[in-house]
Parts: C-alpha cells; sequence; structure tokens
C-alpha cells in the first residue's frame, strides 16, 4: 500500500510507470539502451535499483507462508515473535546476528544448520553461543514448513538429520531465513563493475557506477545495511546525481 502511494505520486509528477521485465541492457554507447524482449528504449542517465532477493530453500510452503510465520528480515518482523519459539536458518554471520537480535523478543531461538561447525567468525560464534536463549540444531535442514496463511500460519516444520537421513515434526511459531543475499545483477554481469557477490560497485560518497551516466542505489549495492531506509537515502542521492549529470550534458 505504501509502495503503491510512492508510485502515484511519481505519476503526479509525470514519471510514467512500465511493469516489464528487462532481459538485457546496452551501456557501452549513448543513448543508453534497455531491452524488454524485442522492444527497445533509450535513455541518456539510468538509475538501477534492481535490489537484492533474499535466499531461500526454495520449498512451495515456505513461498505460501512468507510473511505468515516466514521472514527473512530479523529487524523488520522480530517484534512481532514476543514470548515465542522461534528457528533461524544459517551458519553465518547474519545468522549469529539475526539469532542474537531476536533473543531480544523471542523466548527461545534454535540456530538450524546444515553443518557441524558454523562460517561465522569467531566472536560473532561466540557471541550466539553463550546467549542462554539460543540453542543449535547441527546437521539438520528443514525440508517442509506446515501451516495456513488464512489461519494461525505457520504452526510446524519438519526437520531431516542429514547424517541419519531422519526427518522430526518440531513445533515453531517463526522461521527466520538467514542464508545470505543475491543481488539481482544478473543483466549488468558484462556491463558495469561487480564485486565477487555481484553487488554493483559505486563511487565512495556517491550512487554513480563504472560507466558515467549509470547510477546504482538500494540494496543492489548496499550489502552492509539492507534497509528500507538506507535504500531510500540512495535513492535521493541517485535522483540529485542523475540531475545534476543531465544539467551538465
Amino acid at each position: 500500500e505504501l509502495m503503491d502511494k510512492f508510485r502515484k505520486q511519481a505519476q503526479e509528477f509525470g514519471a510514467k510507470t512500465l511493469f516489464e521485465n528487462v532481459d538485457r541492457v546496452d551501456f557501452s554507447s549513448k543513448p543508453f539502451k534497455i531491452y524488454v524482449s524485442d522492444k527497445e528504449y533509450e535513455a541518456e542517465c539510468v538509475i538501477i535499483s534492481t535490489g537484492a532477493s533474499a535466499k531461500l530453500l526454495g520449498l512451495e510452503s515456505e513461498k505460501k507462508l512468507m510473511g505468515f510465520g516466514v521472514s527473512a528480515c530479523a529487524t523488520c518482523d522480530g517484534f512481532f515473535f514476543k514470548e515465542k519459539d522461534i528457528l533461524v536458518v544459517g551458519g553465518g554471520d547474519s545468522a549469529m546476528e539475526e539469532a542474537t537480535y531476536l533473543t531480544k523478543f523471542a523466548s527461545s531461538v534454535t540456530i538450524v544448520h546444515r553443518r557441524e561447525e558454523f562460517r561465522a567468525s569467531k566472536i560473532m560464534q561466540e557471541r550466539a553461543l553463550k546467549n542462554p536463549k539460543i540453542s543449535v540444531m547441527w546437521n539438520s535442514e528443514i525440508v517442509e514448513m506446515h501451516g495456513d496463511p488464512d489461519k494461525k500460519g505457520l504452526e510446524s516444520v519438519d526437520i531431516r538429520n542429514i547424517p541419519s537421513g531422519e526427518v522430526k515434526n518440531h513445533l515453531t511459531d517463526g522461521v527466520f531465513m538467514a542464508i545470505g543475499h543475491k543481488p539481482n545483477s544478473d543483466v549488468f554481469q558484462s556491463q558495469l563493475e561487480l564485486n565477487d557477490a555481484g553487488y554493483i560497485i559505486t563511487k565512495p560518497d556517491s550512487t554513480l557506477t563504472s560507466i558515467e551516466g549509470v547510477f546504482a542505489a538500494g540494496d543492489i549495492q548496499d550489502f552492509t545495511y539492507k534497509q528500507a531506509v538506507t535504500a531510500a537515502g540512495t535513492g535521493c542521492m541517485a535522483a540529485i546525481e542523475a540531475e545534476r549529470y543531465l544539467e551538465g550534458h
């Protein structure tokens, strides 16, 4: 609803909105070219704000229950799990950080991890494992989720012990996915400078990319904060920089 209001406000100021999927881009010469199937759009300036997608397990039930007990953002949804028993999936720094953060609200947090040791840094591991509210299910993976989005939401998950193959049902109020994010940068692979994880690299204190006239804002270039408020901030920066660029050319 909020995003729809943003869109309508932008349209009142003359912005056009197209609901299409971009297949490829050509930033090698001006005007820049953006392709949607066989349609070609030309632009003197481009702001990229394609974001990053949370990595998920790929279960149909996970998709169905997203927002109904399943989340990929502890800072967004943690408050809704006061005095609840929840699971965190992952083994890296973000999983430790999310699990520790969620203990502010939840009565218990169980980390479900596929291996018998974490990838997280030692200090992050220690912080999580010392917390009396946090326990760990090693060598385990969630294979199914149960619940009804129209009723109570998520109620339980099936967890498989990887070495034995045994599957057990586990009652839980919530599951937080913390297995990382994938930036939506596939169409820019051969066009712009990206970091090893695929995020678009921008100049310091700027949203300018490796090509003059192409700017990037939000989670497509922010792999540190990943918050709506920081995305909005860089969106504002990109708009101002794009306007200045066009005025100067």
